[in-house]
């Protein structure tokens, strides 16, 4: 007979022990740990019995050719800018999972897009387990929402489960999951309570073809609170994050479309507005005319970007030469100053260099090495680039400059944006491109171009 096995999980993270633990290695929570029983094996399983592996019969398979194809039907949220990060829109009996930090717009782009749907004439039932109805009430005012949305406090999943099958809406909002409880599967808010109501409502969401979008909490570092199976259940997870005066909104799973589309955001009193030229937006404070400033096209996730990359040489006063990098990753920025120094013999030894991503952004995309080379360059000898350059492209250890991924979009992104001259790497569009950064620097400023 097999034996069985009591486990012991962290209700505050999931961490998994073979006995209580007074405080969670992993959270370092206090008396976190509850007990959990495997479930029992089925009969046949147990007991062995005649044919198959172990008294257990395989089921029927289903060859690749036979299955049928069919196209999951998507509904509109009516904000076009979400619609884009979701691959298309809201599938029917899909579900999203959204995270971020406290107050940073999460409900308020919900309540959106329940408003858009209902005013379109679908049924959106908001299930509320963190606010009461009337401070969504307020909520709703201060949007100008005036389309009925269908609000309930009821956060038992059988029950959510119950009205979905029983109203059949077009969209389900539930803020949040950690609120919703499952009968006798641990405390409210616990592993055990997360797992299994995700689980319900996700069975619930296929069986009624309802798109459903579930708020998570998240932990100190960032991520969705709560075991990681439910990011494994769920078939979208998107995070929305702060960057300076605007949201991000990132996909980070798919199963629907591509992972990794970037929606920006902006807070205003009529709630979260999409920006519509992101490049536009991070330029917008850009100097001209400053040495040390260069316009970088780049792509963040799959959407193509111009931001600016600023460097900063000082004398410094210190036996060791400071090298400070914000928004960009700090070796890469390392080896940059290391090519320049040895490939172009610039004297960086007794300089500090601060290299700056504009706008907040973290962007570890190795086509910025060459916009990072020309900025310190620039700063160092004192000459600015010409305001309608745009640069981008890997730099390597022998100084040469490599091509890099989506280079057409970048290049296609910042033509739109009106830079004539683009400084990039050999072969993209039969351009001749640069195939070093000595041919690079030589390209800008030949002629007296730069101010």
């Amino acid at each position: 007979m097999a034996r069985v096995t009591t486990r012991y999980v962290c209700t505050s993270c999931g961490y998994q022990s073979a006995k209580p633990l007074g405080r969670c290695p992993n959270c370092q929570a206090w008396n976190s740990f509850e007990e959990e029983l495997p479930a029992p094996l089925p009969g046949k399983a147990r007991t062995g019995g005649g044919g198959g592996y172990g008294g257990v019969v395989g089921g029927r398979l289903t060859p690749l050719s036979t299955v049928g194809r069919r196209e999951e039907p998507r509904l509109p949220s009516g904000i076009p800018e979400l619609d884009r990060v979701l691959g298309g829109g809201l599938v029917a009996g899909g579900v999203t999972l959204i995270g971020g930090e406290p107050g940073i717009g999460k409900s308020t782009l919900l309540l959106q897009v329940a408003d858009r749907l209902a005013q379109s004439g679908q049924t959106v039932l908001y299930v509320a387990g963190e606010e009461s109805l009337e401070q969504i009430r307020l909520r709703a005012d201060r949007l100008g929402v005036t389309a009925e949305v269908q609000l309930t406090r009821d956060t038992r999943a059988e029950h959510i489960a119950a009205l979905m099958a029983e109203h059949k809406p077009a969209l389900c909002i539930v803020d949040s999951i950690q609120t919703v409880t499952v009968e006798g599967d641990g405390t409210p808010g616990g592993v055990a309570q997360v797992r299994e109501g995700t689980a319900l409502l996700t069975r619930a969401a296929k069986e009624t073809g309802t798109a459903t979008v579930l708020v998570g909490h998240v932990t100190k570092e960032g991520t969705v609170a709560g075991p990681k199976v439910m990011e494994h259940i769920v078939d979208t997870t998107v995070f929305l994050e702060t960057v300076g005066a605007f949201r991000l909104l990132r996909s980070v799973k798919n199963r629907f479309g591509q992972a990794g589309e970037l929606g920006v955001f902006e807070m205003r009193g009529e709630g979260l507005v999409a920006v519509e030229n992101p490049s536009a937006a991070f330029l917008a404070e850009r100097p001209v005319g400053v040495p040390g400033s260069v316009v970088a096209a780049t792509i963040d996730g799959q959407r193509p970007m111009l931001l600016e990359v600023q460097a900063l040489a000082s004398k410094t006063p210190y036996p060791n030469a400071r090298r400070v990098v914000v928004g960009l990753d700090p070796r890469r920025v390392d080896v940059v100053l290391a090519v320049l120094e040895r490939r172009l013999e610039l004297t960086l030894g007794g300089l500090d260099v601060y290299v700056n991503l504009a706008g907040g952004l973290k962007v570890p995309d190795p086509g910025l090495d060459l916009a990072v080379a020309l900025a310190v360059y620039s700063a160092v000898v004192g000459r600015a680039l010409p305001g309608d350059v745009a640069v981008f492209g890997e730099v390597g250890l022998a100084g040469e400059v490599r091509s890099t991924q989506g280079a057409l979009r970048r290049a296609e992104e910042a033509a739109r944006a009106g830079y004539r001259h683009l400084v990039v790497p050999p072969g993209l569009d039969g351009r001749e491109g640069v195939r070093s950064v000595e041919e690079a620097v030589g390209l800008v400023w030949r002629s007296g171009a730069g101010a």
